[in-house]
């Protein structure tokens, strides 16, 4: 996915005069060519992640749509006062581009992981989140980003990818699989495994990319008339989604499994897969928590 981020945010450089680049040294290796060609809108700061964020702002304030990119615990967390004050305070737009978020270089260790991020802009008002789970939905998402106007917006960019793209439209969730006894949400790259995990099992299976705003919309047509039993799995933080699964089905009775990554942190290095399972979100884990949730009660 950060290939292909480079890739199209180059080719729209020479093509959109009003977008520009801020970069805190990662992934500019790749962006050589652009910087070269538009030394004016593409500007390396440094290990600098709230100058960063700083200089986006400043941008875009000036008018251009500014396209901030390095690793999301440096992108969201370290610099979160900038994030809050230099656009949702000063009401201007752009775009964050992250890197290796909940855990997608484990060898990094803590630091480098942020499995936190969207839960921590949505203490924020009106970012849009797109959670690509491709490459190819990675282009199509950053496409509608740029293109979006003067809104805020954040691109969470994997190592996971599924198997096969899906035709996103950076607004809906996608039925990809349709049921009676339940909804599963699979968000971005945790498809593939989520597909695994109810294969067999009578439920329907929306996916989304795009979850800030959350399709509450489409999660209400999934469950019907309800009682609803809902399953999110969410590759950040468990829960993050919850309330507004919660608040698009209000007036259903309902109840709602949230599975994502745990807050107890893991204090091996390990690999993506062995943290992926630790976090109980590999296919076999999920089908037995999606099985005992669905469950029939004692007494139901």
């Amino acid at each position: 996915m950060r290939e292909r981020f480079i890739t199209i945010t180059s080719e729209l450089l020479d093509e959109d005069p009003r977008l520009a680049l801020v970069l805190a040294e990662i992934s500019m290796d790749g962006f050589r060519p652009a910087q070269r060609a538009h030394p004016d809108r593409v500007i390396n700061v440094g290990i600098r992640e709230q100058l960063l964020v700083g200089v986006g702002g400043g941008l875009a304030l000036t008018g251009l749509r500014p396209v901030m990119h390095t690793f999301a615990s440096f992108l969201v967390e370290r610099p979160f006062e900038q994030v809050k004050l230099d656009f949702g305070h000063q009401g201007t737009g752009g775009v964050l581009v992250s890197a290796s978020a909940s855990y997608d270089w484990p060898a990094g260790g803590f630091t480098h992981m942020a499995p936190g991020d969207v839960a921590l802009l949505d203490t924020l008002d009106g970012w849009k989140v797109h959670v690509p789970g491709h490459p190819d939905e990675a282009e199509a998402l950053l496409r509608h980003a740029y293109a979006d106007g003067d809104e805020k917006v954040y691109v969470r960019l994997s190592q996971l990818s599924n198997a096969a793209p899906r035709a996103v439209d950076g607004a809906r969730f996608l039925t990809v699989r349709e049921g009676s006894a339940g909804v599963v949400v699979a968000v971005g790259p945790t498809l593939d495994d989520v597909l695994a995990a109810t294969e067999g099992l009578d439920v329907t299976v929306l996916y989304a990319t795009t979850v800030r705003p959350f399709d509450g919309a489409g999660l209400r047509a999934a469950v019907g008339s309800g009682p609803a039993d809902v399953v999110l799995v969410e590759p950040y933080l468990a829960g993050t989604s919850t309330a507004a699964a919660n608040d698009a089905l209000a007036d259903l009775p309902h109840r709602v499994l949230s599975l994502g990554v745990g807050r107890a942190e893991l204090r091996r290095y390990g690999t993506i897969e062995e943290h992926t399972a630790a976090h109980g979100l590999d296919p076999r884990t999920l089908r037995e928590r999606i099985s005992r949730f669905r469950a029939p009660r004692p007494g139901a």
